[in-house]
């Protein structure tokens, strides 16, 4: 039911290689309307990433290295003021090639990576995509934040049907004539009545999971109470 990052990536992947120049990289990144690009060796395997930000670093520090007259924005000067001692942008600053100016080591995922796994990665990182690589560490694709929004660019009524026949009838085998589903842009609603409390509870936590499902609102109603940590034998109808 998880999607995995292979589904939903972009196999023709635009790159460079260690000894691109800066001026190619930049034409790349403008051709192909991408922020950034994987830098890979001569097997193909991913050994950085090259961004829009690490192509800046040689406009905001010109000034210092070039002597070109070239005044860079304020916002610019000011974090150039505040991190004097941060070699890193520096070093960019002089880059003439991809090896001189990507970020390294590059954080990748593997085809089999849920999307949600790949999401957190980006949150935690402040990045907008990811190079997808083979278990050499090969590239196969690249993942990006709008690959992973068309996971929930499905229609309700797939995610009805499959919350029906695969979720609650193959997957959890539950009696579901009795089950309600309603899925309102995302939001899965379950109604109707089932034998255990836990069951309910089952069915709310894994329907979450399918795909497209933005949030589930479980309504279920249930016969028996066996929640051991409510005290075992109740009933509600």
């Amino acid at each position: 039911m998880r999607t995995k990052v292979e589904n939903v990536m972009t196999r023709n992947v635009a790159l460079v290689t260690a000894d691109t120049p800066f001026k190619d990289i930049a034409e790349t990144l403008i051709a192909c309307a991408v922020s950034a690009v994987p830098v890979v060796d001569g097997e193909g395997r991913v050994i950085g990433i090259v961004s829009e930000a690490d192509l800046l670093a040689k406009e905001e520090f010109r000034e210092q290295y070039y002597r070109e007259g070239y005044q860079p924005p304020l916002r610019a000067r000011l974090r150039h003021r505040l991190n004097q001692e941060v070699r890193a942008p520096k070093a960019k600053a002089r880059g003439d090639v991809a090896a001189e100016l990507m970020s390294s080591p590059a954080i990748t995922v593997t085809g089999k990576t849920p999307t949600v796994g790949a999401a957190r990665l980006m949150e935690a990182h402040g990045i907008k995509r990811l190079p997808v690589v083979d278990q050499d560490g090969r590239l196969v694709g690249i993942v990006s934040r709008r690959d992973l929004i068309r996971v929930f660019v499905r229609p309700d009524s797939d995610i009805a049907d499959e919350v029906r026949e695969e979720v609650l009838g193959r997957s959890l085998r539950m009696e579901t004539a009795q089950v309600n589903i309603r899925v309102d842009h995302g939001v899965v609603t379950l109604t109707g009545t089932m034998e255990r409390r836990s069951e309910a509870e089952i069915a709310a936590r894994v329907v979450g999971r399918v795909n497209g499902v933005v949030d589930v609102v479980n309504e279920v109603r249930w016969l028996q109470d066996d929640d051991t940590w409510s005290g075992g034998s109740a009933s509600r109808s």
